[in-house]
This record gives structure tokens, C-alpha cells and sequence, in this order.
């Protein structure tokens, strides 16, 4: 069977795989949504959504380095990578092992492609297309309720020492601009550009994403004597992880409108 992944690189496999490691958080929670749980044999150190997968499934490492020795000794019919959050080197490490498939993604379209073709790829068709399906319906409903008026200059911090912020071409970037906010950092080359505490006065709203680093109150405290901007704690995983999680996501993000409004 061939199948292409999100880098439009050919993939062939003898069988439907039963021996699944994913090493991208929010993709082994889409998993366990799809019903591959028991599928499901190696992970990472911070896919913690469901609570109970790192306490049954082989925790291989991180999402930047991982143990290749343990990988090879689960004997993964399919390794499930991500361009962004894992490396090139990771990548290569895993093809040496098992087919690995890559996804790619920066906007819901991606979200939706990449659903589907784990229900090809897995066998679970019907699922992967409702589950598309009741992320579409939710993804209209909030756009229909963003008003074009509640445009506000955005920074939206994931990092400090050195601060880092969500730049342009990020998932991160396009859930922002659903929410009718405008990124005052999309200008910056980099898609997660390091920023100077002073670059925050051109924002109206500072987001202190949860994730990857845990901003605090005291966080607020530190950059709140630097701006006027409001500054608010954001969950961090309704903003970057783009599989199922996206269920809950909207409404989360119709909560957020209200707050501001």
C-alpha cells in the first residue's frame, strides 16, 4: 500500500500497521480519539493527554531526542513525526527503524488532511471523518461569532530567558487570527522570534501560553512593569495542539471573547 505523508514523501507498507510509536503529543491523544489506543506501543515524555498513557505505553523520550535502542526494540510497524516539533535528525533516526510518516501543519485544512489520512492509513475511516466533520461544524459556529470590530495588536510569549513569541506561519498564528486578533510579531523573520520586553508595548494583549514554558502570575507581574497591555494566562494546548484537542478548543476560545469583551 502507498500512501503520502504532509512532506508529499511516498510511503509504502506491506500491511494496515498494529505497532504504533507516536512522538508528538497532541497526535497520540488524536489517536486514542480514533480508537488506536491499543495500537498505540511507544510515546513521549509529554503526551500526557489521555493521564493514563504514560503510565501503560513505553515513554521512548522527548519530542527533540529520543532512545533509539528502545524504539528498535518495540518493533513499530510506523513511527508518527511532526516537521516542527520534532528534528531532522530525530526524523532520520526513526526512518532507519520503521516507516515514518510525517505531518505538517500550519492552518486547519492541514488539521483536516492529516486526520483523514490517519483514517486511511490505520483503517478507521468512518471515525477520522466524523471527528473532521464536528471540528468543522464547531470551527464555523466560532468564526460566525468573532466580530471583525474585536481586532486587537496580539504578542502571545510561549518562552522567557529569552522571551520567544508565536510569530507568522504557526499554527499558533492562524488560531490567533481566528480569534480576530492581529500578531504584532508576524513581521519578525522567524516564526518563533526571541523578543525584547520594550517590543511588547505595541501590543494591546500579552498571551502567557501554558506551554512550553508554564508562565505564571509572576510572570504577569515581571512584564506588566514594562507595558499597559492587558496580560492574561492562556492554555497553551488549545492553541498549538491541532488534533482532537481542537473539540474543545472553540469553545475555550468563545470563554476567552467573553472575558475580553
Amino acid at each position: 500500500m502507498k500512501f503520502i505523508d504532509q512532506l508529499d514523501r511516498s510511503l509504502f507498507l506491506d500491511k494496515t500497521p498494529e505497532r504504533i510509536i507516536c512522538l508528538v503529543p497532541s497526535l497520540s491523544e488524536l489517536l486514542v480519539d480514533l480508537g488506536l489506543a491499543s495500537k498505540l506501543v511507544g510515546i513521549t515524555k509529554f503526551c500526557v493527554h489521555p493521564e493514563y498513557l504514560r503510565k501503560e505505553k513505553a515513554v521512548v523520550g522527548g519530542t527533540k531526542s529520543v532512545h533509539f535502542d528502545q524504539i528498535l526494540t518495540l518493533k513499530p510497524d510506523i513511527i508518527l513525526c511532526n516537521k516542527e516539533e520534532n528534528t531532522q535528525e530525530l526524523v532520520a533516526g526513526c526512518e532507519k527503524i520503521a516507516t515514518t510518516h510525517v505531518s505538517d501543519i500550519q492552518n486547519l485544512d492541514d488539521v483536516y488532511a492529516l486526520v483523514l489520512q490517519y483514517g486511511n492509513l490505520f483503517e478507521v475511516t468512518q471515525k477520522a471523518k466524523l471527528l473532521v466533520e464536528s471540528i468543522e461544524q464547531k470551527a464555523a459556529i466560532f468564526r460566525g461569532s468573532v466580530k471583525n470590530t474585536s481586532s486587537q495588536k496580539v504578542a502571545y510569549l510561549i518562552w522567557r530567558k529569552p522571551f520567544m513569541a508565536a510569530g507568522k506561519d504557526t499554527f499558533i498564528n492562524y488560531l490567533l487570527e481566528m480569534n480576530g486578533f492581529q500578531n504584532v510579531f508576524t513581521e519578525k523573520k522567524s516564526r518563533y522570534p526571541e523578543v525584547e520586553l520594550q517590543e511588547l508595548a505595541k501590543a494591546d494583549l500579552i498571551l502567557l501560553s501554558s506551554e512550553p514554558f508554564p508562565f505564571a502570575q509572576k510572570h504577569i507581574d515581571e512584564i506588566s512593569a514594562h507595558t499597559k497591555a492587558k496580560i492574561m494566562l492562556v492554555d497553551g494546548e488549545y492553541f498549538s495542539w491541532y488534533g482532537s484537542r481542537l473539540l474543545g478548543a472553540f469553545d475555550y476560545f468563545t470563554k476567552l471573547q467573553k472575558e475580553l469583551t
